[in-house]
């Protein structure tokens, strides 16, 4: 029989990421906690992803593909009576906007610290800010094809980028400050670049 190999530290980080892209469906369904929603756990997904799982392969997809199941579990239960399609309108923006969200958590958070998540959290804002809010005014019939235009759709955008910034710190600070506490009491959740086999 091949010598399957436990990676517990793996296993721990998947298990956050399903935990709340799960949230991101069930919270809309349970009446008044249906306003949590509004702040957003996608920013904290990805930074996440990007500062815990050294492979550049499952830091990328495993945040995407958790983003991916959330959005279309959403469109076949809680938006199923106003939408006909498992992805909306310019879904291709936002799923842009998350890989880079995950790279900056990669790139900024080599090393897990408050000052780190709080720069992530704010690049994480910015991109989402700019790039979603770029899909929304490139080529719209509603919004003038100009400077001013664009500037227009990013100052409309700035009430919920706050609530997708509050998210991103919520989110963040319960999944990275758990599974830092988890660190510290189970020491084979630490990452081990001696050993390829636990590389998560």
């Amino acid at each position: 029989m091949a010598n399957i190999k436990f990676n517990p530290r793996t296993l721990t980080l998947i298990l956050f990421i399903v935990i709340i892209g799960l949230s991101r469906v069930l919270l809309p369904m349970f009446g008044d906690l249906g306003a949590i929603a509004n702040y957003s756990a996608v920013g904290a997904l990805a930074i996440f992803g990007g500062a815990y799982f050294n492979n550049n392969l499952k830091s990328f997809s495993l945040p995407i593909l958790t983003l991916l199941l959330s959005d279309v579990l959403l469109s076949l239960t809680v938006y199923k009576s106003s939408s006909n399609q498992f992805l909306y309108e310019g879904w291709y923006w936002v799923y842009g906007a998350f890989a880079l969200m995950v790279l900056a958590g990669k790139l900024i958070m080599n090393k897990v610290n408050v000052l780190s998540f709080l720069t992530a959290t704010l690049a994480s804002v910015m991109i989402h800010w700019i790039l979603t809010d770029f899909g929304i005014w490139y080529g719209s019939a509603t919004y003038p094809q100009t400077l001013a235009g664009f500037w227009t759709v990013l100052a409309a955008a700035i009430p919920f980028e706050f609530r997708f910034m509050y998210g991103t710190l919520g989110y963040g600070i319960v999944m990275f400050g758990l599974f830092e506490v988890l660190k510290m009491k189970f020491p084979v959740l630490n990452y081990n670049k001696n050993k390829q086999a636990l590389t998560a």
